[in-house]
């Protein structure tokens, strides 16, 4: 049997429509792994958190200057497995300008726009602001030295990270300042990168977050974020840490797209057989592993709940960024590998 599922980066619910019955096999190898020489039998689960609120706006003071902030050049990357390699979070490095600054300028906040999709660590964001025209030169000092702050913390993780500060038309109206304080307070109070590591396999996040868009324009403000986790108990702890954050300042939050973890089953008759072929085709030992990625396998097994299930695949490197590639001669490995399971595996 060959299943094809849809949406799997931005929703999975090709494998959370598939209804139990339909399959018959006793085995399942998933085709998403992202290092050739590995063998997956467990990952995390997640869940999508959204916090909404609006806000008031007030004309921009007659004696404002206005800015376009951005921050640019990071690493970016997967929000499961690369959220432990210390990448800077774009949302959080803008939330934490604006939230330095505001505390010693006359800073306003016309609009923000910051990363992506919920599975990619944010790249980029960019804010339009004002500032009082008085302030104008000690503004852009102040700018200058947290640049160059942000780059010596950041310099061995995200060498090409930057921040540019460039003159644009004045906005009509701005944030409402104490409403602004309270913003900027719970998206820095927010947590965002690894919050656990597991117990029992050494070196792997167990459960974390990711901070991946924040939109604030014209009254409204939304954040999108997304906690994986292991572990189900700690994936709604994080995840109700976060909700906490963003109520105190008066933001609704809700979860959706909530899918299960992976349970690894060291002893399952699978993992023995594609082990056996690994080993020898290629006369080595692969690695067998668990991910901190969202796979399909947890989804599945909630209606194939006797099904065993693997997964593997070719060398990707860069994935959810825009260096994401794909090592070509491992995808000759890979297909090497998946035809020598199909022609020894014994029936069941």
């Amino acid at each position: 049997e060959a299943l094809f599922t849809i949406d799997e980066e931005t929703g999975m619910t090709g494998a959370k429509g598939l209804k139990g019955g339909l399959l018959s096999g006793a085995y399942l190898l998933n085709l998403d792994t992202e290092e050739d020489d590995e063998i997956d039998i467990g990952c995390a689960g997640g869940v999508d958190v959204s916090a909404f609120r609006e806000y008031d706006t007030i004309p921009t003071p007659t004696e404002a200057v206005a800015y376009t902030l951005s921050v640019k050049g990071l690493h970016g990357g997967h929000s499961g497995m690369d959220i432990h390699k210390g990448y800077a979070n774009a949302n959080k490095l803008m939330n934490r300008l604006l939230f330095t600054c505001s505390e010693k300028f006359d800073l306003h906040i016309a609009e923000i726009n910051g990363g992506g999709l919920r599975n990619a660590i944010p790249r980029e964001s960019v804010a339009i602001i004002t500032v009082d025209k008085n302030e104008k030169e000690a503004f852009e000092k102040e700018i200058a030295q947290l640049t160059r702050d942000l780059q010596h913390e950041y310099a061995v993780t995200e060498p090409t990270l930057d921040v540019l500060l460039s003159p644009t038309t004045l906005p009509e109206r701005v944030m409402e300042i104490e409403e602004q304080g309270d913003v900027l307070r719970a998206i820095y109070a927010a947590f965002n990168g690894v919050y656990k590591m597991s117990q029992s396999i050494a070196d792997l996040v167990e459960t974390s977050n990711n901070i991946a868009r924040v939109e604030l324009k014209n009254g409204e403000i939304n954040v999108y974020c997304l906690t994986r986790s292991a572990s189900e108990t700690s994936k709604n702890d994080l995840a109700d840490t976060i909700r906490a954050a963003f109520e105190l300042a008066g933001f609704e939050v809700e979860y959706t797209g909530s899918y299960p973890g992976w349970e690894p089953k060291v002893d399952a008759e699978i993992l023995k057989i594609v082990k056996e072929q690994y080993e020898t085709l290629f006369g080595e030992t692969p690695q067998v592993v668990a991910c901190h990625a969202g796979l399909e396998c947890g989804i599945l097994g909630t209606n194939y709940p006797t099904m065993e299930m693997v997964s593997f695949g070719p060398t990707i490197k860069g994935a959810h960024s825009p260096a994401e590639r794909v090592n070509i001669a491992s995808v000759q490995k890979f297909w090497k590998f998946l035809l020598s399971i199909l022609k020894n595996i014994p029936a069941k």
